[in-house]
Order: C-alpha cells, then structure tokens, then sequence
C-alpha cells in the first residue's frame, strides 16, 4: 500500500511539473513573440507611420527615404535599437518584394505599440451648445 501512494504521489508531482514548464513555455513564447516598442517619441510614430505608408503603397522610393529617416532616429537615441532592428526586418522584407508580409508585420508592430508618455489630447466633456466645458 505505502508503494501505491508513493506511485501516486510522484505522478502528481511529475504532472504538476509538467504542467508549470508548460505555463513557463507559454509565457516565454507570447514574450518573445510580442514586438518591442518604439517609445512615445511623436517624431518616430510619424516615421513608422510614413513607413507604413510606404509599404502598403509598394513605393521604392519612399521606402528608402523611411529607411533613412529610421537610421536617423536610431543614431540620435530616439529610437530603440532593439524596435529599429524589428524595422529594419520589415524594410527587408519589403526590399524583396515580400510587400504583404512587411504590411502585416508592420501593422503588428504598429499594433502592440503603448504610447505612455506620449502627448495626449485632452478629451474635454462639452455642453449642449458644442463649447467646451
């Protein structure tokens, strides 16, 4: 009998552990999967955002300007640089014709971003008449 609980015991152990290494996996992946962000900077949301425009109307020419611009925002510390390496795959991607594949990624990107510190506008409550309160 003390055999059988042994049995037991070590199974739900082994079973608890295996289900915690699961939940750890999970957790691993949906961080590494996540896209970093770029920060609150309004001038590099612009340049992400003239990116985006770029890739979506499959404009060369405007891309090479975006990809220019990044670097510059990289090189004056405004940028991340781990956010400038996740953009300058979506340009590549973009340079080989892979024009979908760089529009979905970007848009993921652009998606995932948390503009805290960023400059909102206020959202004032209005009366009746349209004049702000």
């Amino acid at each position: 009998m003390g055999s059988d609980r042994n049995s037991t015991r070590r199974s739900v152990v082994v079973a608890a552990g295996m289900i915690g290494l699961a939940g750890l996996l999970v957790c691993w992946c949906v961080w590494w999967a996540t896209p970093p962000q770029m920060g609150a900077d309004e001038e590099v949301f612009a340049a992400v955002d003239a990116l985006f425009t770029a890739v979506t109307a499959r404009d060369e020419k405007l891309l090479g300007q975006c990809e220019r611009r990044l670097h510059t925002l990289k090189d004056s510390g405004k940028l991340p640089g781990d956010a400038s390496d996740y953009l300058d795959g979506i340009v590549q991607k973009a340079h080989a014709a892979r024009w979908e594949s760089a529009a979905e990624r970007l848009y993921e990107f652009m998606k995932t971003q948390r503009r805290e510190g960023a400059g909102e506008p206020s959202h004032k409550k209005r009366n009746n008449r349209g004049a702000a309160k």
